[in-house]
């Protein structure tokens, strides 16, 4: 074989193994059949069975308010973070501030949710709030974890950014604020929407630490899939992740080209 076939062999190799699973999900997501590897026909029956199951469209609901403002959230303390950390010089105690900041990164799931729950647990009886598990643990931890990966994005932006630019308009007179809301933001706003639709897919994606924060009439999205499938895998199942993948597909293509015009702004 030529050297020239072999980097478009191996990544046509490396692509279809990425993405040939989750094409077979979308075919069989039409199979009439409900056996989910037997094909045999075209058939929409089970994305209209899926729309009639009350239990998946509440699920779909929470888990996208929850997503959303989960993302809001981590996407505003992130760009704070990420501010501080690359703009404001050497500081005391930058370094235990790097850490804390990335440390959400690399700490087992298993381990964040147990944490958040025995704090949530010990503030629930010292101050009486929150009252229960629900809705508002489950987006204050998911804006925990996804904080750590907004910082980072937004961090890589703004090391890469010329400082001159703030310094050339500061000095024609701009304050500091109007210097980062005229110049900084929309520089390092592709960053902003690339770390705002990281922490929605990872909040949306997130099953472990929202089983452990989560309580009774609280199952997002990923903890109703997990139970349905241990009892095997129904087409319905499958109708729903082709819907998940078809939104989170616009959602690049949307972010790419926003992105995209931001720069060419820039």
């Amino acid at each position: 074989m030529r050297r020239g076939f072999i980097i478009p062999t191996l990544a046509v190799l490396g692509f279809a193994f990425l993405y040939a699973p989750i094409i077979s999900l979308i075919v069989f997501s039409f199979n009439e059949s409900r056996l989910v590897t037997v094909w045999t026909g075209f058939s929409t029956q089970w994305y209209a069975a899926l729309f009639n199951d009350s239990q998946i469209v509440s699920a779909a609901i929470l888990s996208l308010q929850i997503a959303a403002v989960s993302a809001t959230i981590a996407t505003v303390l992130g760009t704070l973070a990420g501010i501080a950390l690359s703009r404001l010089g050497r500081f005391r105690g930058k370094t235990a501030l790097t850490g804390m900041a990335s440390a959400p990164l690399v700490m087992p799931d298993v381990i964040t949710g147990l944490s958040l729950l025995l704090l949530f647990v010990s503030m629930e009886g010292l101050l009486g709030w929150p009252s229960g598990r629900g809705f508002t643990t489950i987006t204050i931890a998911h804006s925990t974890f996804c904080m750590a990966y907004v910082t980072v994005v937004v961090r890589a932006r703004l090391s890469d950014m010329d400082r001159s630019l703030d310094e050339a308009a500061m000095d024609l007179g701009a304050t500091p604020l109007r210097v980062f809301f005229d110049i900084t933001l929309p520089i390092i706003s592709p960053a902003l929407i690339s770390g705002w639709l990281l922490a929605f897919t990872l909040s949306l994606d997130d099953l472990v630490i929202a089983s452990f924060v989560s309580g009774p009439g609280a199952s997002t999205l990923p903890m109703v899939i997990f139970s349905k499938i241990r009892l095997g895998v129904s087409p319905d199942v499958n109708a729903l992740a082709t819907i998940i993948i078809g939104i989170v597909a616009l959602g690049v293509v949307g972010a790419t080209l926003i992105g995209m015009r931001a720069q060419r702004k820039v």
